[in-house]
């Protein structure tokens, strides 16, 4: 099969890539990036080699550009990665979110209708669903969950949503999406909460909190993300949501005191900062639906995650540097 990978070039993305490109040898994967600020080349450079690997420079929101590319490739299946998803970032632009998130996904559903796509799979967030009190733990999204959301990013991946959702009853386009809790991992961005942390930490630098550091998110590691994705596309059920989380609920703080300890530093360093507007409280996702129908099960517990992941950032500075400096734009020559 041929498999068009959007935003391939970007965290979740480009770990998806190395974990499929070396599993299935006689797939080909096709990535597509426009290589925006969050897209970093350097993720999946060294897949250059691979005879069932291709990267190609675009934008989702390019119709022409997508029309042409389906024509061309004759894709089986469509794995959409691409999102603006910076929540910080949303609050201050809403519109490119709304335009790649939902005109984005709309387009390359347009695509698949129009070159008879076998799977088309959106790749969304738990955002969608709002959040939860903190006092009450027996409480998870569940893939029943209405949709209510809190901010510009995720009532963009929520619209989106609905529009794929919308496809598959009026066109009869065959879909799947998946919604996660928040992914670490290797190759993160350094704008999210955890490279944030060890960039700052390893030069001495405040770490900003929001709030008191109470807010609670699910962590889930971004390969057993992926697993999720992959079998779900192969072989879950069209029209079906699947949710994805870490079972690995934790607070900021905690999150930060603990990658402060394992890299020796003080936390002293922890600086409280006026809280973000709209805070989603807690986030808490049940997967069973996905464990109990496809035989999903997570690899990693939180604890060998976080580590593994310090320890990658630990040994790969030059990465952080790159990103840090700007150099990292460089890293992709037509």
């Amino acid at each position: 099969m041929k498999f068009l990978i959007t935003g391939g070039a970007g965290f979740i993305g480009s770990n998806y890539l190395h974990y499929v490109v070396n599993k299935y040898p006689d797939d080909m994967f096709i990535c597509l990036d426009a290589l925006t600020y969050a897209g970093n080349y350097n993720n999946i450079k060294d897949l250059e080699v691979r005879k069932n690997y291709k990267f190609i420079k675009g934008n989702i929101t390019d119709a022409n550009f997508i029309d042409n590319l389906f024509a061309s490739e004759k894709f089986d299946v469509v794995i959409n990665f691409a999102a603006e998803s910076h929540v910080d970032n949303s609050i201050t632009n809403p519109g490119i979110f709304l335009n790649t998130n939902i005109i984005g996904t709309q387009i390359l559903m347009d695509a698949c209708l129009k070159y008879n796509v076998s799977r088309y799979h959106q790749v969304s967030t738990d955002e969608v669903y709002g959040d939860l009190p903190l006092n009450r733990p027996d409480l998870l999204f569940t893939e029943e969950t209405p949709i209510h959301t809190s901010s510009p990013y995720s009532s963009s991946k929520a619209g989106a949503d609905l529009l794929v959702g919308a496809y598959y009853r009026t066109f009869g386009l065959p879909v799947t999406i998946s919604r996660c809790s928040n992914n670490y991992g290797p190759y993160q961005f350094p704008e999210k909460l955890i490279p944030v942390i060890i960039s700052k930490a390893l030069k001495n630098e405040k770490i900003p909190i929001y709030g008191t550091g109470e807010n609670v998110r699910d962590w889930i590691h971004v390969l057993d993300h992926n697993i999720g994705v992959d079998l779900i596309v192969r072989k879950g059920k069209v029209g079906e949501v699947y949710n994805l989380g870490g079972h690995s609920e934790k607070n900021n703080l905690t999150i930060v005191k603990t990658i402060l300890k394992q890299l020796g530093k003080s936390e002293d360093l922890i600086e409280f900062v006026a809280d973000r507007k709209g805070h989603d409280l807690r986030y808490a996702i049940d997967s069973s639906k996905i464990e109990r129908e496809l035989g999903w099960k997570r690899t990693y517990t939180f604890e060998d995650g976080i580590k593994e992941t310090v320890d990658w950032y630990l040994n790969n500075t030059d990465w952080i540097d790159n990103i840090l400096s700007g150099e990292y734009k460089n890293a992709y020559k037509n």
